[in-house]
Parts: structure tokens; sequence; C-alpha cells
């Protein structure tokens, strides 16, 4: 199609989105040449997101909506059968029908075991083909869960917008990027750019073969420290993938750069020490950059206090239901024996994980400044050990504790070393600490302040004497 065409197309679509659905058989009209009309289609198709165009299910194009995706989860349950097919066909034409039995199955065995191990032992790991496909069979499914609860944040403060440009750094298989393409609405619409320079990158095209019409896609076989991101993106994604990077806050700040005014750059995590710490570290180097403008921490680990910011291990993660157990895990289980097989070794159905929001317009998710006269603050808690006090703090775990006392990790952005909320006796009044959600913010009324020599941490006590509330801001 020459240039000629292809601006008589944009030019009486851009009159026409005002007018009516925009129907391709009818436009081709429009165009001296008269162009087929599935020509026009695809023309439209590609062109789509910078007139702002989203495709029916009629088959005509219509104006994307105005206001902000509004569809947060609740729970997910499953990972779509549909992507599983896509990921069997790729085995299956790798290794044959029978993919999960002889060498070729031991093969993805014992590489998904080298992958846990290296990411164990914090190694760099090198993604082959082959090892692209253990990592799918092993990670698809949660990370397809861990985006959609962690873009929940955003959505219900009606911060995603419907159309949208993505950027999703280190990519892999596509776990995040099929969690987003579910989580948004069938009108909503998405420029995708993945950067992704490894094997995995072919998965990842094959899965996106299965993304929603109105998702386009572009993938970017560059390495996150060498790719120049053009433009501004609503939504920059590090999933899983800060831990590999030679220099994670170096990178992280260039990419913070590519936000959009209003955008947000959302970082994931597994939930393990290690990973979970070095996700926290990158947002406080972002957040307290002293060599220019950095990002806001919108949440989950929101700074209360205005001037102070957290130095403590920060280890933080939250947890979410289990997922059912994919076909291809199945059949990956239950094709292994030997001394060395632990059962339920090759099923990976747990959604625990560490994730960090950052933006640039100053947004918190809790717009809250506590009164010093009214509350007491965790960097000054050495002074409130043995005393009753008042306190305002978020929720950053589920209970930590094993058989004992309920145990939950708080924070209000200013403490040196970890707080816990220690939950001595459970009453009607105190309640609010065990049934609040990760991230949170809950208010503590006489609460006993204790300094943990064991742990080198502050226990702050929740008896009978103490109230907690959740506060809603």
């Amino acid at each position: 199609m020459s240039n000629d065409e292809r601006t008589a197309i944009r030019d009486t679509a851009k009159y026409l989105r005002e007018v009516r659905p925009i129907d391709p058989e009818e436009i081709y009209e429009y165009v001296e040449s008269q162009p087929h009309p599935a020509v026009v289609r695809q023309t439209l198709r590609e062109e789509a997101f910078d007139l702002g165009l989203v495709e029916t299910d009629e088959g005509t194009f219509v104006p994307v909506g105005e206001k902000p995706v509004a569809t947060a989860v609740e729970r997910v349950d499953r990972f779509p059968d549909e992507y599983g097919a896509v990921l069997e066909e790729l085995l299956v034409a790798e290794y044959g029908i029978d993919w999960p039995d002889g060498e070729s199955g031991n093969a993805l065995r014992e590489r998904i075991r080298k992958l846990k191990d290296a990411y164990y032992r914090q190694h760099p790991v090198e993604y082959d083909y082959e090892a692209a496909l253990a990592y799918a069979i092993y990670h698809l499914p949660d990370y397809y869960a861990v985006v959609q609860y962690a873009l929940t944040d955003l959505i219900e403060r009606r911060l995603l917008p419907r159309k949208l440009r993505v950027l999703d750094v280190g990519a892999g298989v596509g776990g995040p990027a099929l969690g987003l393409c579910d989580l948004l609405p069938d009108d909503a619409l998405v420029e995708y750019h993945a950067v992704e320079p490894s094997d995995a990158a072919d998965v990842l095209s094959a899965i996106l073969d299965e993304a929603d019409r109105n998702v386009h896609t572009e993938i970017h076989r560059e390495r996150a420290e060498e790719f120049d991101p053009s433009g501004e993106f609503d939504l920059i994604l590090f999933g899983n993938v800060l831990s590999e990077l030679d220099d994670p806050r170096a990178v992280a700040r260039r990419y913070l750069d590519a936000l959009a005014p209003d955008g947000s750059l959302v970082a994931l995590a597994p939930a393990d020490r290690n990973t979970s710490t070095e996700l926290r570290a990158v947002e406080r180097a972002l957040a307290d950059d002293p060599t220019g403008p950095g990002g806001t921490v919108y949440s989950p680990t929101v700074r209360l206090w205005p001037g102070e910011s957290p130095t403590d291990r920060g280890w933080s993660f939250d947890v979410k239901p289990d997922l059912a157990v994919p076909t291809f895990q199945r059949r990956l289980e239950d094709a292994a024996s030997g001394p060395d097989h632990h059962q339920g070794e090759f099923v990976n159905v747990d959604v625990q994980f560490s994730h960090s929001i950052l933006r640039t317009d100053g947004k918190r998710r809790l717009d809250v400044t506590p009164n010093p006269d009214r509350w007491a603050k965790m960097a000054d808690m050495e002074a409130h050990v043995s005393n009753r006090i008042d306190l305002v703090a978020l929720k950053l775990s589920h209970s930590l504790s094993d058989g004992g006392n309920p145990l939950f990790k708080i924070s209000d952005g200013s403490e040196s070393v970890e707080h816990y909320a220690v939950l001595t006796r459970e009453t009607s009044l105190n309640s609010d600490l065990v049934d609040a959600e990760y991230g949170d913010l809950l208010a503590f009324e006489s609460v006993l302040a204790l300094w943990n020599d064991d742990e080198g941490a502050y226990n702050l006590v929740v008896d009978d004497e103490t109230v907690v509330d959740a506060m809603v801001a």
C-alpha cells in the first residue's frame, strides 16, 4: 500500500470516527484506488492506536472510551486453558506428543531444577529455547496471576487508562503480558512493547498471538540495559527481572524517565528474601534519588511521614489463593520418577510476590499524613519501649508466625529496623489487624511497644487493651 493510500484511509477514519462506526467495507470507497476491504481493515489495525480506535465484534472500528479501567480482579482461580494449549503445542512441536515422558521429560525436569537452584543461589540464568519452555511450564501460571493482583491498586483508584501504552522490560515468556491482557476490558486499546533478548521471546511471540485483537504488540530483542525507550509509556513493567540485572537501580532509573506524567512503573519479584529485598532497594533508590526528580512510592509501602524514608531490611510480600494445577504441570509431574523426585516438585501454583508501584506525579494510594501530636512515629520507637502508644501503620504481611501468636509486619515508612504487630489476645476491638488486607492502613491505640533482642526488631503487642481500626484513605 502506498503512503497516499494509507494517508487517505487515516484521514477518512479521522473524519468518520466522530460520526459513526468505521466499516472497512464502506471506507475503501473513499480511497481513490479503492483497495480491497481486507487491506483497509489491516491498515486500520496497524493505525488503530494512533487513531484511538478499537475493533468491535462486528468488525467495525469505534473510538476508545475515555473512562479509565475499572475491572479490578478479586481472585484468579486458574491459568486459562487456551494459553495452556498454546504452550503444549510448542512442547509437542519441539519434543513430540509424549513430551513429558522419556528423555524430553527428564530434560525439562532437570532444567526446572537448575532454574530453581540458580535463583536460590542468585546465579545468572541463560535462556535457550529449552530453558524458556521449562520456565514457562513452571512460572507462566503464577506470573499471570501476580500482575493482575498488583495492578488492582491502580485500578481501584482509576489510574489505569483505557488507552494504554505498555513497556514490559524483561518480558520473558509472557506471564505478566497475558495477565495484563486478560485484566483489561474488551474495549481497552493497548500498544504493548516487550523487551526480551533471549529465546524466551520465541515463546512470548507464540503466546501473544492469543492476545485480544485490540492489543497491538511488538517484541524488541534487546537487553534491557541497551534498549532505548522512545515516547512515553502509561505503564512500565519489570516482571521478575530486576534481580537478573547487573545494575538494577541504574536501569530502573533510566526507564522511570520514560513514564508518561501520569504513568506508573510496576516492579514484581518473587517473595523470597533475596529478590524481595532487592526490589525494595531499587524502589528506595528511585524514591530517594538525590540527583534529581525521582519517583513517589504509590504502593504498597507508602511513606506516611513527610521527609522520612525506611532503611530496614524491607522484606515484604503478599500471598494470594493457590491456582488450580494446570494440565501441563500435572503431566510433567505425573511422569516424574526416581529417588531424587519429591512430590509436587514440578507443580507451582503458589501466588506469593513482592511488588512496588512508583509514579512521578506525587500520587500515593493512601494520601495520609499523620498528626505528630496524635501518633507515634516508628523512627522514634526507641523512646517508646515499654510504653503503650498510638500509631498508624500499613499491614505488610500475612501472619508470619509458625503456630504461635499471629505476627504481622507493619510499617509507616520511617523505620530503620523491622516492626511487627503481635496479636496476643484477639477481641472485637482489635480484629481488624487479622481481617485487613495486605497494604491496608491501620490505626493502633494503646499498643505496647517492646524490643525483641533475639530478632533485632520492635514488637507492638496487641492485647485486650488495644484497639485496631482499619482506616479508609
